[in-house]
């Protein structure tokens, strides 16, 4: 099932702190992400534009195949 994409939608990325590895490239609705605080002290959640979002996704796509929620 497709995730909804509207003026509503951040887009993400999850990095850990002690590895500096992306963890994570999603989006969602912004109701749904904790008034954008991360509740993983582990964790940094940047967060990007849907351009810069899709462009990474574009470039990276075979390297985020595991972490990649659409």
């Amino acid at each position: 099932m497709s995730k909804i994409q509207d003026k509503d939608t951040r887009y993400f990325i999850e990095i850990n702190l002690a590895t500096l590895k992306v963890t994570k490239c999603a989006y969602d609705q912004k109701e749904n992400l904790d008034k954008g605080r991360q509740t993983n002290p582990a964790v940094h959640r940047l967060f990007v534009t849907e351009g810069q979002f899709n462009k990474m996704v574009e470039r990276c796509a075979k390297d985020l195949e595991s972490i990649i929620e659409t």
